[in-house]
């Protein structure tokens, strides 16, 4: 049976990387008492899948993790409170459901990604919608990521300020909401969308909120 959890990533586990977080789940599988399955060959690995990983800093209240159990008729009902005994703080389990256990690898099927950035620093709201407008009329915006160039302007498919409930002046928190591509070979990454801007990433707290699958389009 191939089943897949939605799961917050927060606190401390925002500097967990992604290796670390698949063996945090193997670990917790066990101690959940789930019969894992494993891939054939001369190394046998446990068969799980996480969707796009998760820059280092950054939290989460909707990641993904897909496993195979050998267990035909497991009650999934069950698995919410047995995987909240094992796993650490900062994981909670938002959902547990079956999914087609031949259909395509978890990564390969997300397209985009939803974050929400809360600006910390003080910043004019109608300037920084005159920022954001100018980003997404521009053609092009070069950049380099391991020292390769790119152009980050096609990754950017929506960039809007959030409306704050509290009028300017009674210290409410701006929030930019992003969308950006997380297809493999094409990942919009927000620290890089903010540099652009012209905000100081350390000014920010990054929270992804939303995947897009292909068949969600």
């Amino acid at each position: 049976m191939r089943i897949r959890i939605t799961f917050t990533k927060q606190g401390a586990l925002r500097y967990t990387g992604h290796l670390d977080l698949h063996k945090i789940w193997e670990r917790a599988t066990r101690r959940a008492n789930l019969p894992l399955a494993y891939s054939q060959g001369f190394h046998p690995q446990p068969k799980i899948q996480l969707a796009a990983a998760l820059p280092l800093g950054f939290s989460s209240r909707c990641e993904l993790v897909d496993m195979w159990v050998d267990d035909d008729v497991l009650d999934l009902t069950t698995l919410p409170a047995r995987f909240g005994e094992v796993v650490p703080m900062g994981i909670k389990i938002l959902g547990v459901e079956k999914v087609e256990e031949k259909s395509p690898p978890l990564q390969t099927q997300v397209v985009s990604a939803e974050y929400e950035v809360t600006l910390f620093d003080e910043v004019d709201p109608k300037e920084l919608t005159q920022r954001l407008t100018t980003v997404m009329e521009t053609a092009s915006l070069p950049r380099e990521r391991r020292g390769k160039p790119y152009n980050l302007r096609p990754l950017i498919e929506k960039l809007t300020i959030t409306p704050s409930p509290l009028p300017l002046g009674e210290g409410q928190e701006v929030m930019v909401f992003m969308r950006l591509a997380a297809r493999e070979g094409a990942t919009g990454r927000p620290e890089e969308v903010l540099d652009v801007l012209g905000i100081r990433y350390e000014g920010t707290r990054v929270e992804r909120c939303r995947f897009l699958f292909k068949e969600n389009l």
